[in-house]
């Protein structure tokens, strides 16, 4: 199976769906279902994501918004960035989540928990 699309697929043609089994397929053609529990993806996720923020460590917030327009710095982001999602991905797999309704229901809850006339340029939790 050949996972990178040449087709032009982007993220306005790509569901959630597709993007799950290239996950799959990747972890079924190496034998590492064996490996992939919730416990395991859920660390790797952690650990993708601290290396996503050191792109970004040390940095004062005007240099962390101009990291991003250097190329090889932006590369660099994408690709952490894709390994967090490619672990959220499996640890939907491995718990047979639908990450669409998990989605929606949690921003649903975000909706009432941070109301938009009490949050609208606000960093702090409405009380």
């Amino acid at each position: 199976m050949q996972l990178t699309e040449k087709d032009g697929s982007n993220d306005n043609v790509t569901t959630v769906e597709e993007l799950k089994n290239v996950v799959r397929q990747f972890v079924r053609d190496r034998n590492w279902e064996k490996f992939h529990n919730p416990k395991n993806l859920a660390m790797s996720l952690a650990i993708e994501a601290a290396e996503l923020m050191e792109h970004f460590q040390w940095r004062t917030l005007e240099e962390s918004g101009e990291v991003i327009w250097d190329e090889g710095n932006r590369s660099q982001i994408a690709e952490e960035l894709a390994d967090c999602l490619a672990y959220a991905l499996g640890i939907a797999n491995v718990m047979n989540l639908d990450l669409s309704t998990a989605l929606r229901a949690k921003m649903d809850r975000n909706a009432l928990k941070y109301p938009v006339a009490k949050s609208a340029g606000k960093w702090q939790k409405p009380e």
